[in-house]
């Protein structure tokens, strides 16, 4: 147990009333039993209208943001903490509304020109109305996906004209602009960052088309983790680069998954996001990383914990 924490009140931020609520709770559930495990004081809240009378009714001294998606992902519930003055774990204010907002965070990637795949911006009316792929600008094959969501919440892969239009509607459904992007070939690769440093790099091989949300959270899915992931060492370190530059990019703290795609005809690297809150439960990849060098889930969540900061 870290010494300055033995006396604190951690209250463990889980639930929400985000698309990705259900997650949160499982994530959460995993932080709780880890930091009780270890000996901490904790007390587990579901994040509500109520939040502040919780927080002060609990006296909470520190929390473990176990939140995801928009409200407890994306700044909101990090402004206030930083209000109430409660340190917290995870990314500030303006990191987390960064990464949470796909088209903001690829503006300040392509500025410290990390690769990306070519995309298009368009409101959610510009989104409804469109036809075809030809008002588009980007060759066939696309992905569709709502700028401000996470888990793949609303994301389709286009492969036909004929499928735009739906895909196009059902990510204007999540009320934010909606990111088409050129669909990159290629095997999934994502990279562990704890405190600055890249943990390492797993491999992800789904038996859907992409690693959607049901391969990443329903049981049985089949979906294959390869740690470390099957690259040479050089293109690992490369990866890892990547990812590690992505989270500075946006002024990450504390820990972070990068997602990211390795094209196998040619080895290039491509970044997609960066997750500044990934999930920890038992189908999470962060977790997966730590393990594979070494760091067991109790002692992570005591890592991640013993990082928590006021950022403001």
């Amino acid at each position: 147990m870290i010494e300055r924490l033995k006396s604190k009140r951690i209250g463990v931020l889980l639930g929400g009333p985000s698309g990705e609520r259900e997650v949160s709770l499982q994530t959460g559930k995993a932080i709780v039993e880890a930091l009780t495990g270890l000996g901490y004081d904790v007390v587990t809240i579901d994040a509500g209208a109520d939040l502040v009378e919780r927080l002060s009714a609990e006296r909470v001294d520190v929390a473990f943001n176990a939140l995801h998606g928009r409200w407890g992902e994306d700044g909101c519930v990090q402004g206030l903490l930083e209000w109430l003055r409660i340190p917290y774990t995870g990314a500030g204010v303006l990191a987390s509304a960064l990464s949470m907002d796909k088209v903001a965070a690829k503006g300040l990637f392509r500025q410290a020109g990390l690769p990306l795949a070519e995309d298009r911006v368009l409101s959610a009316t510009q989104a409804r109305s469109m036809t075809g792929a030809e008002q588009l600008g980007l060759p066939l094959p696309v992905v569709v996906k709502p700028s401000r969501e996470g888990s793949s919440l609303g994301v389709t892969i286009v492969r036909k004209d004929a499928a735009l239009g739906p895909a196009l509607s059902a990510a204007a459904d999540f009320e934010a602009p909606v990111l088409v992007e050129t669909f990159l070939p290629g095997g999934e690769f994502q990279v562990g960052v704890l405190d600055h440093q890249a943990l390492g790099v797993i491999e992800i091989v789904p038996t859907r088309e992409f690693y959607d949300y049901e391969a990443k959270y329903a049981d049985g899915a089949g979906t294959e983790y390869v740690y470390p992931a099957r690259l040479d060492e050089a293109k690992r370190d490369e990866v890892a680069a990547v990812g590690l530059a992505a989270y500075e990019a946006i002024g990450g703290e504390g820990y972070a998954r990068v997602d990211t795609i390795v094209d196998p005809r040619d080895g290039r690297v491509a970044l997609l996001e960066v997750n500044t809150l990934p999930g920890m439960t038992g189908h999470s990849l962060m977790p997966m990383i730590a393990r594979g060098e070494g760091i067991e889930f109790p002692e992570l969540c005591e890592r991640i914990l013993d990082l928590a900061r006021l950022k403001a």
